[in-house]
């Protein structure tokens, strides 16, 4: 199968923004766009009482993802849309999905005033097992909210992008986040923005007490300009690459999942990266990616790496 650009689809308001979203996505690289709608069976007490079973099988019926297709097409000339509809488990549905995409869109309630993304089971597990980038995209979203404002000062999506916001760890820059977020960057025009947060070890405790003041400041003095220069060095081969990416890099003082979150108020997406592991259970995701997800206002790329 060839690669695509998938989107979970269950007819709710914030996988309809996901949907959008990958379609955009999919113009963007030139890559068809995959609507998989999934059944998840009902247990079999609840499948056999005669009402609820039945009514709920109807609904799945009666919402085919061909009518979403349909309009995808008006919207987005050309572009190809394939539709599948599959029985169940949606983690496993899903994930599957995942490994013939070159990313995964999901959707994911808004949190109203705070901005941010209420990630439900199902989002949390695909986007810590997905063999591809996934996408979590939030309610409401639309393409004028990844764009500057227009000279009226209306955001509109005639207008130069937002940056992509790359959350980066120097002691490990991986590749494969690089070159997903400098991709980004490049197929949007948008410049990048790379972010480094770093928080200073306290000074050992048996310290002497009169020097308190000194063994606090001197480390922090002596870690801004090597977290600097160790960064930049990081983006060198990828500014190489990419050389008409507008790239602005910053080692910032503080918790990374703060500092994402204050960067995301004005990207058009945030990328952030989670290590592989190879075990089925348990925590997948760390906890700067659990800060952006549920806090950031733009959408957010979960890249997995080794």
């Amino acid at each position: 199968m060839p690669r695509t650009v998938t989107a979970g689809l269950d007819g709710s308001a914030e996988s309809r923004a996901a949907v959008e979203w990958a379609a955009r996505e999919a113009v963007l690289r030139g890559l068809p766009l995959r609507l998989v709608q999934v059944w998840e069976p009902l247990p079999d007490p609840l499948a056999q009482a005669p009402l609820l079973g039945a009514e709920a099988e109807q609904d799945w019926i009666e919402r085919p993802p061909d009518e979403s297709a349909e309009g995808l097409r008006l919207r987005h000339p050309g572009l190809e849309v394939i539709t599948e509809r599959r029985t169940g488990d949606p983690v496993d549905v899903l994930c599957e999905a995942a490994g013939t995409s070159e990313l995964l869109a999901l959707g994911s309630r808004g949190l109203g005033g705070l901005h941010g993304f209420i990630v439900g089971s199902v989002g949390l597990a695909v986007t810590g097992h997905a063999d591809c980038p996934v996408v979590l995209v939030r309610a409401g979203e639309q393409a004028a909210d990844e764009h500057r404002a227009d000279p009226t000062g209306i955001p509109s999506a005639a207008a130069p992008f937002r940056p992509v916001v790359l959350g980066l760890d120097i002691t490990a820059p991986d590749a494969a986040l690089l070159e997903f977020a400098f991709g980004a960057a490049a197929l949007r025009g948008a410049p990048l923005r790379v972010v480094y947060a770093w928080v200073p070890q306290p000074p050992p405790s048996n310290e002497t007490p009169g020097y308190a003041y000194e063994a606090e400041a001197s480390p922090v003095a002596e870690l801004e300009p090597r977290n600097a220069f160790m960064l930049g060095r990081a983006l060198e081969p990828w500014r190489e690459s990419f050389p008409d990416v507008d790239v602005a890099e910053a080692a910032v003082e503080g918790s990374a999942g703060s500092v994402l979150v204050d960067a995301s108020r004005d990207a058009c997406l945030v990328v952030v990266g989670r290590r592989v592991r190879k075990a089925r259970v348990g925590a997948h995701l760390g906890h700067v990616a659990h800060a952006v997800l549920h806090h950031s206002p733009a959408p957010v790329a979960v890249v997995p790496h080794a």
